[in-house]
């Protein structure tokens, strides 16, 4: 081999230019490792064609791959479940239990709340109409005079629509409070004037039932994991049914007493008001589809008083036509 077919220095092959295009030279013996890392000159890109005429990419010191590990230099990647989302910090997961706990702390509060209002409320109930039932003269009063009862009606449907149509903040703690006491005894009134016109012992009966139902319904909302505020249309429609049939009722009762006719909107109307006691305390529970808010307790308790005591009414009228 002569000097000048003999291959360029490296140094040469890189800095000098008339030796870019030389041709590859064959390898004799075993062949030698790759030429140590370098920076390529200005020009000259890495995965580009160099200046011999090939891709001037070399691995980098302390890259080369081995059995079952990446590369040395590159980053090490572990694989997670968390799908893209970094994994939580046990501060978020306190911060996380600590605001479930404190809101269901505030919902046994707010449900503690209603139905201690809702305990007063059926205790003035329970009070006014065993008065109107036990004592005579009181009796025979409400009977001769039925201006008591249109006058508990009218008070009733106006302080239901206040209080309904004008939820309560916090600021006006007092006047709902209010309303809600004069609501209290116009009910009470209408309810005792009602159950004057019927025997003590259907009363006792009706009393009776309808705490039964109510304790029930109340465990089973608790318990069960049945959904009743998905069912809001099919009580719309229910109560749109027990209006109509009410309806014809008194139009019917007003020349002829139909007893099965009045059976029939009775129990309608028992039924109905149960499904709409299930219906609210699922709402004071706050687990299911609609909830209430926990500043609403005065709005709660209205709705399962009422509920209450026109199942009382309704099972009264059964009670009072089996009697007689």
């Amino acid at each position: 081999m002569t000097k000048v077919d003999a291959p360029p220095a490296y140094e040469e092959a890189l800095h000098s230019p008339k030796y870019g295009n030389f041709p590859e030279q064959p390898q004799y013996g075993f062949a030698a490792p790759p030429p140590p890392a370098y920076s390529p000159s200005p020009g000259v890109c890495p995965g580009q064609p160099g200046r011999w005429g090939q891709a001037s990419a070399y691995p980098q010191a302390g890259m080369r791959e081995g059995p079952g590990f990446p590369p040395s230099g590159m980053p090490t990647i572990i694989p997670t479940l968390s799908g893209g989302v970094p994994p939580s910090n046990p501060g978020d997961m306190d911060d996380f239990l600590s605001s479930q706990w404190e809101h269901t702390s505030v919902r046994h509060a707010f449900i503690r709340k209603v139905y201690l209002i809702l305990a007063a409320q059926l205790s003035v109930t329970i009070s006014i109409v065993a008065v109107f039932t036990f004592v005579e003269p009181v009796r025979v009063f409400v009977i001769r005079n039925p201006a008591i009862y249109w006058t508990s009606f009218a008070v009733y449907f106006v302080v239901y629509c206040v209080l309904v149509c004008c939820k309560e903040p916090r600021r006006r703690f007092p006047w709902n409070l209010l309303l809600l006491s004069i609501f209290t005894l116009a009910m009470s009134f209408l309810t005792g004037t009602i159950a004057s016109y019927y025997d003590t012992k259907a009363v006792f009966i009706a009393i009776g039932i309808t705490a039964v139902v109510c304790v029930a319904v109340t465990i089973f909302c608790f318990q069960t994991k049945v959904d009743f505020t998905s069912c809001g249309g099919l009580l719309c429609i229910l109560a749109v049914l027990l209006m109509i049939i009410g309806m014809v009722t008194t139009i019917v009762l007003c020349f002829q007493y139909v007893p099965w006719l009045h059976m029939l909107y009775a129990a309608l109307g028992a039924i109905v008001y149960t499904l709409f006691l299930a219906y609210n305390t699922q709402l004071l529970i706050g687990n299911r589809e609609l909830a209430i808010s926990p500043e609403e307790y005065v709005y709660g308790a209205l709705s399962l008083y009422i509920d209450i005591v026109q199942m009382f009414l309704f099972i009264l009228q059964i009670c009072g036509a089996a009697t007689d």
